[in-house]
């Protein structure tokens, strides 16, 4: 190839590092129907419930769903009305087991397991109260940036790709110093570094979250304004536009 375009400079770092072709950030563009509604009763969800959604694959490490897990036992007792809905992509009958027994004082927590149609998806994260990912790294965070436009308030760590469109001022940020692996793990090898979110920072934000509405209209109401504008058709297009005046003249 004559030049690489990838959506994020945390991408396009790593990626120069092995090449010395033409490297480009072209971020995605985000786009949601206008018509996603919340509609929880058809997930089996209760309509009453204040809901942490954690999404994760079960061959994927890099998503920590046991960080978010352990945030929301620290945050929250057995007694507490907020519930907990993990979406687990190729789960199998030992992982629910395990699960179930790991959060077995729990009784508000919910297993959605089926394969889901990608407005399925979107409405189920629309349907959250708050989407909680811990994750160890991402190459962009699409399911984040989704919330954001959704109106879900998100946490999240404080490292790698996702950090190029959540700020403070729109999403809860989790502190994360990285940590090298002693061991592999996927596509990270022994050696390898990744972050390692606080999970007492990520359980404080959670319990803030719960007890404050208002801090979650205002977080949903910021992200929605500034991901449209940072995600937008528009930067992707002029974007392209530049490079492509640029690379025929």
């Amino acid at each position: 190839v004559d030049e690489i375009w990838s959506p994020s400079e945390f991408i396009i770092n790593a990626i120069r590092k092995k090449t010395k072709l033409p490297v480009v950030t072209i971020p995605y563009h985000i786009e949601m129907p206008e018509n996603i509604r919340k509609n929880r009763s058809g997930f089996g969800l209760p309509e009453d419930q204040f809901l942490f959604l954690v999404m994760y694959d079960r061959n994927t490490k890099r998503k920590n769903p046991e960080g978010a897990i352990e945030a929301f036992k620290r945050a929250f007792n057995p007694e507490d009305e907020a519930g907990l809905v993990l979406k687990i992509n190729n789960c199998v009958p030992q992982e629910l087991q395990r699960l179930r027994k790991q959060l077995q004082d729990y009784k508000n927590v919910y297993f959605l397991t089926d394969v889901m149609t990608r407005e399925e998806v979107n409405c189920l994260i629309k349907s959250a109260d708050v989407l909680v990912s811990l994750h160890h790294a991402e190459g962009f965070g699409l399911v984040m940036a989704e919330a954001m436009l959704l109106g879900t308030p998100t946490i999240a760590t404080n490292w790698s790709a996702n950090t190029e469109f959540m700020m403070p001022e729109t999403s809860c940020l989790v502190d994360a110093p990285l940590v090298t692996l002693t061991e592999d793990t996927g596509l990270f090898k022994k050696g390898n570094r990744w972050a390692e979110p606080d999970i007492s920072q990520a359980a404080d934000y959670m319990r803030q979250l719960y007890e404050k509405p208002l801090l979650c209209s205002q977080l949903s109401d910021r992200a929605d304004i500034d991901i449209r504008q940072r995600l937008s058709m528009e930067q992707s297009t002029s974007r392209i536009r530049e490079r492509l005046v640029h690379i025929y003249g």
